[in-house]
């Protein structure tokens, strides 16, 4: 597995399970699956009512707790209303920290949110703190106010919107890029560009596979998430080749800078 170091220390796997729209009645057969093919990077949230069916899972895995890294992300806004939510968070998780915790949204009170994220971070709570959906004009306000650098910025992308600009900026700044619904949410036609199927033919994968390497190459941690058992194995087989310069230059051409669902406005680049 390919890791990733963040900006304090801790390491990080480049490929992880996503539970968005996982019901938590398959969430603990689903990621314990996920644990036994090999996946160490299991991504939940407070809004996804999985937290506690992913704890369950890890337990029920047998696997060490600082053999798996745990993200949830707070769907709080202000101090009080973080740090309530984030001590439900790990009663539901049933287990002493987690291993990252991101603000899921903006919300207009952010500096509150991540100061209580801060205080979490000090107690141990959890090893590395971050952000999601934040543009680099929000990231930059939250840096400009921390005390504990936020790690990381978890946003779509994927080959119709790999987010080049924001790429640059959190690699500026020592932030990892995250993406979130790397292979468009299963929606129709997503991987059957011709240029695509094509190059994957080359290379003896899926365009699944050839997709989840390119971000990984471009530095980009992946959270795919499926609940087939043979796709979950192929998602996480993506190191056993190396996509040469030519063909990653052709599958930058594929950016269209276009969201799946057109949202959230202030991602778009005209907006920072």
């Amino acid at each position: 597995m390919k890791t990733v170091k963040l900006n304090n220390g801790i390491v990080m796997p480049a490929v992880g399970y996503g539970t968005y729209q996982t019901a938590p009645a398959q969430t603990t057969e689903n990621v314990l699956q996920a644990l036994r093919t090999g996946y160490r990077l299991i991504d939940t949230a407070q809004y996804y009512g999985n937290e506690a069916e992913v704890g369950e899972a890890l337990t029920e895995s047998g696997l060490l707790r600082d053999q798996v890294f745990v993200t949830t992300k707070v769907q709080t806004s202000g101090y009080a209303e973080t740090k309530q939510g984030l001590d439900e968070s790990l009663r539901r998780f049933n287990h002493d920290y987690f291993d990252l915790v991101i603000i899921h949204w903006p919300t207009g009170n952010d500096a509150e949110t991540y100061r209580a994220l801060e205080d979490a971070y000090h107690d141990g709570k959890v090893r590395a703190i971050g952000l999601s959906n934040f543009n680099a004009d929000q990231v930059q306000e939250i840096i400009d106010g921390a005390t504990v650098e936020p790690a990381i910025d978890q946003i779509e992308t994927h080959l119709m919107w790999q987010q080049k600009r924001m790429h640059a900026y959190l690699t500026s700044r020592g932030m990892v890029h995250e993406s979130y619904a790397p292979l468009g949410e299963g929606q129709p036609g997503f991987l059957d560009n011709p240029v695509l199927v094509k190059m994957a033919a080359r290379y003896h994968v899926t365009p699944a596979q050839l997709t989840l390497r390119f971000m990984n190459q471009e530095n980009i941690v992946v959270i795919p998430k499926t609940l087939n058992r043979k796709h979950m194995a192929e998602n996480l087989d993506i190191f056993g080749f190396t996509i040469d310069q030519d063909d990653l230059r052709a599958l930058e051409g594929l950016d269209q800078k276009r969201a799946i669902d057109g949202w959230p406005a202030t991602m778009q680049e005209d907006q920072y």
